[in-house]
């Protein structure tokens, strides 16, 4: 996916912190497809017209601590210009996130969900301050997330996913079956539209807008689409991974800003949110919801 709505690359879904200290724990036919060169071409011309791009609201500044809800492991701390490179092209496997960024989630979710804690090192950047080194050396887009794997770095999150899922073992993310693989292409390549037309209500005054309900109902069709299970697929796959995050950060946004409950009527999106919040690999990833409203609020200047 392109650095479209969220730049993590920084946005009002994800904090663009941050001296921060790391993470702790705290106690009924869908149109889908477009192509995403459009999408891209659409979305920039919004994000250039406005002070605040979809990213930067996305990863609202901060100076507090990230703290993510349940990380189930010792995650490192976050590196700042002042920090020292890893050992790099080592032989190790590292994925460079930064905790409040969703693109980033999407590769952490990939990695939690095939077990992969030991075999793919997380190494977080610190976006306000990242290190010199970062781009130099290891990713020359400068962005997060990337994959340090055999002696090579490759980024952007839709891909990282596909690539994690293609290139280690575990539970597979994506399934046999030839019509559901057609689907996830479709909705994979509705993503970065989806977000441009949820964004754009949040920086708005007025109510949401007519553009942001359809995105949603086409949301709450999709899930509706296949009857096997509460997710897009059916079955839990790396579409769902794909949305998670922004779904997480939407629903938190519009209560809190706009008093809109994005699933009310909207049955299937509700039981998505109950049923994804089940799965580990997910919520290890999650960000307390009152730090990401906060910290929202804040960046767009709401009292």
């Amino acid at each position: 996916m392109s650095s479209l709505a969220f730049p993590c690359r920084s946005s009002p879904l994800t904090p663009a912190s941050t001296s921060v200290t790391p993470p702790v724990p705290a106690s009924p036919c869908i149109n889908i497809r477009r192509s995403r060169r459009t999408a891209n071409r659409h979305f920039h011309r919004l994000a250039a017209s406005t002070r605040n791009s979809p990213r930067t609201v996305a990863m609202a500044a901060t100076a507090a601590a990230a703290p993510v809800i349940s990380p189930k492991e010792n995650l490192p701390p976050i590196l700042t210009s002042t920090s020292e490179p890893p050992p790099l092209f080592d032989g190790t496997t590292r994925l460079y996130v930064a905790y409040h960024c969703p693109y980033a989630q999407r590769a952490w979710i990939a990695r939690n969900y095939k077990g992969l804690q030991d075999t793919i090192k997380i190494v977080a950047i610190d976006l306000a301050d990242r290190p010199a080194w970062y781009k130099e050396k290891v990713y020359p887009g400068n962005k997060v997330p990337s994959l340090e794997h055999n002696n090579q770095v490759k980024g952007e999150s839709l891909d990282l996913v596909k690539y994690i899922e293609s290139n280690f073992q575990g539970p597979a993310l994506l399934p046999d079956d030839s019509e559901k693989k057609q689907f996830a292409d479709e909705l994979l390549v509705y993503t970065d539209e989806f977000s441009k037309a949820a964004y754009s209500s949040i920086t708005s005054k007025g109510d949401v807008s007519d553009e942001t309900v359809a995105a949603l109902d086409k949301i709450e069709a999709a899930l509706g689409k296949f009857t096997d299970g509460p997710f897009f697929l059916g079955q839990f796959s790396l579409v769902d991974i794909a949305y998670a995050p922004f779904i997480e950060r939407f629903q938190i946004f519009f209560s809190g800003i706009k008093n809109y409950d994005i699933t009310k009527g909207r049955p299937n999106l509700q039981k998505f949110v109950e049923e994804v919040n089940k799965i580990d690999a997910y919520t290890q990833t999650k960000l307390d919801p009152q730090f990401l409203l906060e910290q929202t609020k804040k960046r767009l200047g709401i009292e």
